[in-house]
């Protein structure tokens, strides 16, 4: 009967928090008063908000009680961030006018090239050796040293399966990309926060210029400490550098500093254009087979059209231009939500796409995003980009995918949301 009552229960509360009943940020009862209430022992009330957090419905917060979680599309709340009337501050996909008239006169420039046929043949998994000293020329890197991905997810991807293995060690940041936490977990690596702590790491997972969610940059003499402690430790370092373009003046990358121990990670998803998934790993020599052999067990090889696209773009300074212009977007963007936001403490980039914005004392992050959801505005709180037990009560707000007229207005709901829920 016990382990009917626990089933009954955990059921109950999943179903209520999917269909929306139990709206998220709202607090649940304590482990007692669920006892209590519910006619079992205390020791069951644990083991169901056990089960609930393990299917990630809820999260426990140290003194502060057990809460429903805000969640994504797909577990059966209205969340449809795609809808036209929706306004997205959850995921960045910025846009510049007249970019897709270049794709039309580019594609026009490949129907006429003499090695259309070459493009409907697999290529060599690394990239074609031309493509190769092409991106090699723009990333300022040694050709060998290059190799042509799906995208930056798909170089950190090959990098963290050609490189590590299952239960490493991987350092970051408290607050992180959540795609890599997502790859971590797939591939069953364990993530060292706040390091260095002392505590030997396989590799270091970073963002130093452009940090996301934050958008700090790395301080050159943190920099130097930084690969100073991975050298010692023998650890490898792993550099995203998917927004590092979004910095007018940076600091000499991680490769530039250590290119014997740093794997570079970047694309052009966010510098061009979010559809065009090409991407650039930049290893040592001798790890180059290793990624080789990952990139061929799981696409082969990177589309040989949308390759010849990004190197064309790269070659006639397209992709310089375009970065430049998304540059130029990304600081209006985060003028406006610095003025919009003002009073709130927003924290970003001078010139970025995305701002982090810490709540008031007693604030629920997942509460206000349900509240904004409501109003149709998609926003992200700090759980999917925090690697520490405890998450912090924030929101990041992703700047580059609505009009600017609708950032604004959708700004404004953001901050009377805030303080309307802060009087509550």
């Amino acid at each position: 009967m016990p382990a009917l009552r626990y089933r009954a229960l955990v059921d109950s509360f999943a179903a209520d928090i999917r269909a929306g009943r139990l709206a998220a940020g709202t607090r649940l009862p304590t482990h007692r008063q669920l006892a209590a209430s519910s006619g079992i022992a205390l020791v069951t009330a644990t083991r169901v908000y056990a089960a609930l957090e393990g299917l990630g419905l809820v999260s426990r917060e140290q003194g502060r009680g057990t809460f429903v979680r805000s969640l994504p599309a797909g577990h059966g709340v209205d969340m449809s961030f795609a809808a036209e009337d929706f306004v997205d501050l959850n995921f960045n996909y910025p846009s510049v006018p007249g970019q897709t008239d270049m794709l039309r006169q580019s594609l026009r420039e490949l129907a006429g090239s003499g090695d259309l046929e070459a493009l409907l043949r697999y290529q060599p998994h690394a990239g074609r050796r031309s493509d190769r000293a092409v991106i090699a020329d723009y990333l300022g890197a040694p050709a060998d040293d290059v190799l042509i991905v799906n995208g930056a997810q798909h170089g950190l991807a090959v990098t963290l399966m050609a490189l590590l293995k299952p239960g490493d060690p991987v350092a970051v940041d408290p607050l992180t990309y959540p795609g890599f936490k997502v790859l971590a977990e797939m591939l069953h690596l364990e993530l060292v926060p706040s390091w260095p702590s002392g505590r030997p790491v396989r590799a270091v997972y970073t963002m130093p210029t452009v940090h996301n969610p934050l958008g700090s940059v790395m301080p050159a003499a943190d920099r130097e400490r930084l690969l100073a402690t991975a050298r010692r430790q023998g650890a490898l370092v792993i550099e995203d550098a998917s927004y590092a373009f979004l910095e007018p003046d940076p600091p000499p990358s991680l490769r530039a500093l250590a290119p014997d121990i740093t794997v570079h990670v970047s694309g052009l998803s966010k510098s061009v254009a979010t559809g065009l998934r090409v991407g650039f790993v930049v290893a040592p020599p001798a790890l180059v087979p290793a990624l080789e052999r990952a990139i061929r067990a799981t696409t082969w090889n990177t589309p040989a059209l949308a390759t010849a696209i990004a190197c064309r773009w790269i070659t006639d300074g397209t992709a310089s231009a375009l970065a430049a212009r998304k540059r130029s977007d990304a600081a209006v963007r985060q003028a406006v939500a610095r003025e919009e936001l003002a009073g709130l403490g927003p924290v970003g980039h001078p010139s970025s796409y995305f701002t982090w914005l810490p709540l008031p004392p007693d604030a629920r992050a997942d509460r206000l995003a349900a509240t904004l959801a409501a109003q149709r505005i998609a926003v992200s709180t700090a759980e999917p980009f925090a690697t520490t037990t405890h998450t912090p009560q924030a929101l990041r707000l992703a700047l580059g995918s609505a009009d600017l007229v609708s950032l604004r207005t959708s700004l404004r709901t953001v901050k009377a949301t805030v303080l309307e829920d802060a009087d509550r």
